[in-house]
């Protein structure tokens, strides 16, 4: 009986190796502290950076700037659109930067126009195909949630259009 107890022990104890808490020797060094840097300025056409990994507010996650948002403020080509349909939108991955909707009323990726009513408030968005029918729901970036001035815990239903 002792023998089994001493073999779980000893079996118990050679999984400490992995252990996190400094039970051990580590796999792999530990990472360099992230220093923080100034802002700096994008080139033009450059996508929003993604944000650093201790964004913790809405402003530390949408890293777009006042220039992006004003291009996917700009109004659509007035007979360049067709409308997709609507869709119930709910918050994207807010680490995945820029003007986005993942949507299955789309089998390839194109530009588009999100609009919402309630507030009347569009953005222009890079249309990404997701599997589903297209009456399920779809994931809307982070910032173009905030320029259509969308409730971020919601789910708000959009009107989604190709082309303009």
């Amino acid at each position: 009986m002792k023998t089994g107890f001493v073999l779980i022990g000893a079996l118990a104890l050679a999984g400490c190796g992995k252990m996190p808490l400094g039970l051990g020797k580590p796999d792999a060094p530990a990472p360099a502290a992230q220093t923080q840097t100034r802002p700096q300025a994008r080139p033009e056409g450059a996508a929003a950076p993604v944000p650093q990994a201790n964004a913790r507010t809405v402003e530390q996650f949408d890293t777009t700037t006042a220039a992006e948002r004003a291009e996917a403020a700009a109004a659509p080509e007035p007979a360049g659109e067709t409308k997709l349909g609507t869709t119930v939108a709910s918050l994207g991955d807010p680490s995945k930067p820029g003007f986005w909707l993942e949507t299955p009323l789309v089998s390839s990726a194109s530009k588009g126009r999100v609009f919402f009513p309630a507030t009347g408030k569009s953005a222009q968005v890079d249309l990404i195909p997701i599997d589903g029918p297209a009456t399920g729901g779809s994931r809307l970036s982070l910032a173009a949630m905030r320029l259509i001035e969308a409730p971020l815990t919601d789910l708000p239903t959009i009107e989604v259009f190709t082309g303009g």
